[in-house]
């Protein structure tokens, strides 16, 4: 299995100057020996060489634990997302106030008492697709609409967590949850079309449930989603995709799926969801892409040999401009993309956004509000 490196830009840096330090002056030969004197050479380069790969492999591991160790404490601080209260007052029931900003207004994070939507925990089967392919049980929340019909269909999100997280590092537990407070106020406010979100654990591997587990499980849940996630939720929810009926096919409702996610699960909605299932998925999110999402030249070249015909319906991005975990991969990542392929278009089905902000809440939940504007529109 290929090993994924959390950010090739850094440890490839560190692994230059620990190249540098490491090098050793020639030892002076020994008079009157010069067949001793070279095999002494051989000898003790070798045994440098051995020694310095051996500690520039244990400060890089350092190094990129290092940095992971600041990706999950930033993750999981503690912040809440700034808002604005300054028109609350003039605004009356049910009026549909919402549009893409920087600040989140407080009508949309007010707890609301009427109109709620509810959230469900659910288990799936899938497969330890990182270790031995062994069947394994999974948990995953859904956020249903208020007024919920199985007569209807529901469009899907499927909002993706760091790497710090799981399935409930969204907040997605309870009525206190920030997903659910915005989704009730959009759909109360009549901002939006009501519409499904799921929080998975993105591990696709049977320690899923361990945060510490290795994260190269995070690059095999493209799997589990076509395969386990998306045929459950579709077969169990009221969705547009119809699993189990005769003539389902995966790729016929895509303009009715949707992924998106912070850090990590922004790293999985560029290489997983849009260069991995672009026929299954037509709209993405990415808040704070980690540092090994694609650059831009690589997505394009990947969409266009694997999906040459499938239209990109809307393609979001927000990073904080002081994130010194992401901003700069991000960036590389999904800035450029207008001026690299005619498939996206700035204001059309393309959106970066940057503002002041770091490695946070505060951006992602604003980036959710954000999305969920966009996003099926």
């Amino acid at each position: 299995m290929r090993v994924k490196e959390f950010t090739v830009s850094f440890l490839l840096t560190a692994a230059l100057v620990m190249t540098a330090a490491g090098c050793q002056a020639t030892p002076e030969s020994v008079e009157g020996s010069a067949y001793g004197s070279e095999n002494v050479l051989e000898s003790t380069d070798a045994a440098d060489t051995e020694i310095d790969e051996e500690t520039g492999s244990e400060n890089m591991q350092e190094t990129q634990e290092d940095m992971i160790a600041e990706a999950i404490r930033q993750e999981t601080a503690s912040v809440e997302p700034e808002t604005d209260s300054s028109q609350t007052a003039k605004l009356s029931e049910k009026e549909p106030t919402a549009e893409i900003s920087e600040i989140i207004p407080a009508k949309y994070l007010t707890l609301s008492v009427i109109e709620c939507g509810t959230i469900e925990k659910i288990s799936y089967t899938t497969y330890d697709y990182y270790g031995d392919g062994s069947e394994i049980e999974k948990y995953a929340n859904v956020y249903l609409p208020y007024g919920y019909d199985k007569e209807k269909k529901y469009n899907v999100l499927y909002l993706m967590h760091g790497i710090g997280g799981d399935e409930n590092e969204w907040g997605m537990t309870g009525s206190a949850s920030k997903v659910k407070i915005i989704m009730d106020n959009l759909i109360y406010n009549g901002d939006i079309e009501p519409f499904i979100v799921v929080t998975p654990n993105g591990r696709s591997g049977a320690d899923f449930a361990n945060t510490n587990a290795d994260y190269n499980s995070f690059y095999e849940f493209g799997k589990e989603l076509r395969n386990d996630l998306i045929p459950y939720i579709e077969s169990h929810y009221a969705t547009y995709g119809q699993y189990g009926e005769e003539d389902y096919d995966m790729k016929a409702d895509r303009e009715h799926r949707a992924m998106a996610g912070l850090s990590m699960g922004g790293m999985q909605t560029i290489n997983i969801g849009m260069c991995e299932c672009l026929d299954i998925i037509s709209y993405f999110g990415a808040f704070s892409a980690a540092p090994t999402s694609y650059p831009g030249a690589d997505i394009v070249e990947k969409i266009d040999a694997q999906f040459p015909d499938e239209e990109i319906k809307y393609f979001y991005n927000i990073c904080g401009t002081a994130d010194s975990i992401a901003y700069q991969s991000a960036s590389a990542a999904a800035k450029e993309l207008p001026q690299l392929s005619d498939r996206f278009k700035d204001g059309e089905n393309y959106m970066w956004q940057e503002l002041s902000g770091g490695h946070d809440f505060a951006v992602w939940y604003l980036g959710f509000y954000n999305f969920a504007q966009i996003v099926f529109d």
